[in-house]
């Protein structure tokens, strides 16, 4: 049992969002509903108010205040949640006037995390998250229950119990930082076997909800969990996808989706999980085009982007969910003829096929046409290169030789070189036709 996986749901909430004029970059009232219902919480009411800036004591001014303390004795509410980030002292605060449980924007997120984390790796990295956060909850927090251990045989001030939890907390995420880092370790290998085969890799990332899992599944009819809900994935799936008629295998990793202002101990712990995006030749970014403030949620995914390392890597906008808006599928391309943008719809499978073919045209550079020649004696690389879907067409002579169309990619070129006894000459025409390619 992990030490802080809660029950599933059920909580009467009353939540709370208040709009600041002179803060332009405020998170959005519906999100904020949307966040509570994926929470799986009785949100009993929605509070909106508006405020020159927030009270350094309470956040809320005393008359708000007031009016909250008596919605919560007069409905039972159990939580109330602030669409917003607490201090430590404000959270403390409110709970002793409120007399119930408060929870800001991040102890929200971070819920949702601990009921839908699957795998042994996404509990651990939750657990991290929320041991982080607790951590600078404890300052004043527990002094009632201070006790001393001075005695005979302990002089002196002994230990509060606040310094006692707050050395059990160092010692757990001192164990889960490493147990990630095995983990890390273990993607680490994943990573360069997959480099060492030349195998690509597309991470599909994008705003929460924006159809990331519906679109891996279409694609590699793989059944990850999706649903009309933020953040349904959360443990990542990679699934092997192979592209046209050449059947081009890459590796498709779908991941956690973000949101605006994610917890920042959120990311550091999912980094071993985000480091699939960080590494992979290419990124798809999923976004919702029925969406009224997609162009803002494309700028917070950019934002954790950046924030994990991954914001060089080479990205195409795939705009999602088109059959709801009625566009019509299609392709963008740049002034140089690149693609950019597909315009696609994953429930009903339209333009997934100009995704493919998108994905595969990008990844058929990758590989180059060249002619060899091999003896009748040489059956043996010529069912190798079968096998890798190397040859195109070929042709017999009069004395048994085969002369070969071939498709080679570098890696393929290593194996041959690895496997094979190939005179050095026929080798450096092969190496010299895919260098003057690249």
């Amino acid at each position: 049992m992990f030490e802080f996986e809660r029950p599933r749901g059920g909580e009467r909430a009353l939540l709370v969002h208040i709009n600041f004029p002179y803060q332009p970059d405020q998170d959005d009232q519906a999100e904020f509903v949307e966040l509570v219902r994926s929470a799986d919480v009785v949100d009993v009411d929605l509070i909106v108010a508006s405020r020159q800036s927030p009270s350094a004591r309470t956040f809320i001014g005393s008359g708000k205040l007031e009016e909250l303390a008596a919605r919560v004795a007069a409905q039972d509410i159990e939580v109330v949640l602030f669409n917003h980030s607490l201090s430590p002292s404000q959270e403390r605060n409110l709970e002793r006037e409120l007399k119930c449980r408060v929870l800001d924007r991040t102890g929200l997120i971070l819920d949702i995390f601990a009921q839908r984390a699957q795998s042994f790796e996404g509990k651990l990295q939750v657990e991290l998250a929320q041991l982080k956060h607790l951590s600078t909850r404890l300052v004043r927090g527990w002094t009632h229950l201070e006790r001393q251990k001075g005695g005979i045989g302990l002089r002196g001030p002994g230990e509060t119990q606040l310094e006692t939890d707050r050395r059990l907390l160092g010692k757990r995420i001192k164990y889960l930082n490493q147990r990630l880092a095995k983990v890390a370790s273990q993607r680490e290998q994943g990573r360069q076997a997959r480099k060492k085969a030349d195998i690509p890799t597309l991470a599909l990332v994008g705003y929460t909800n924006a159809g990331k899992s519906t679109l891996f599944n279409a694609l590699t009819e793989a059944r990850a969990y999706a649903a009309d809900q933020l953040f349904a994935t959360l443990d990542p799936t990679l699934r092997k996808l192979a592209l046209g008629e050449r059947q081009q295998m890459v590796i498709l990793a779908d991941t956690v989706g973000f949101v605006r202002h994610l917890p920042h101990d959120l990311v550091a712990a999912f980094r071993a999980t985000l480091a699939e995006t960080r590494e992979a030749d290419l990124i798809l970014h999923i976004v919702d085009s029925a969406d009224d403030d997609r162009q803002g949620k494309i700028e917070a995914v950019e934002e954790v982007l950046d924030e994990v390392g991954a914001g060089a890597v080479p990205q195409l906008l795939v705009y999602n969910k088109i059959d709801i808006d009625g566009f019509a599928p299609r392709v963008d391309r740049d002034d140089d003829g690149n693609p950019w943008r597909v315009w696609l719809s994953a429930k009903t499978g339209a333009g997934l096929d100009l995704l493919v073919e998108t994905l595969e045209a990008r990844f058929r550079e990758r590989t180059v046409s060249c002619d060899l020649v091999l003896g009748a004696d040489e059956g043996q690389i010529r069912a190798f290169l079968f096998a890798e879907g190397a040859i195109e067409t070929e042709k017999f002579g009069n004395n048994g030789e085969f002369y070969l169309k071939l498709r080679l990619t570098p890696a393929i070129l290593r194996r041959m070189e690895r496997r094979f006894d190939l005179s050095h000459d026929r080798l450096e025409v092969l190496a010299d036709t895919l260098a003057g390619a690249a």
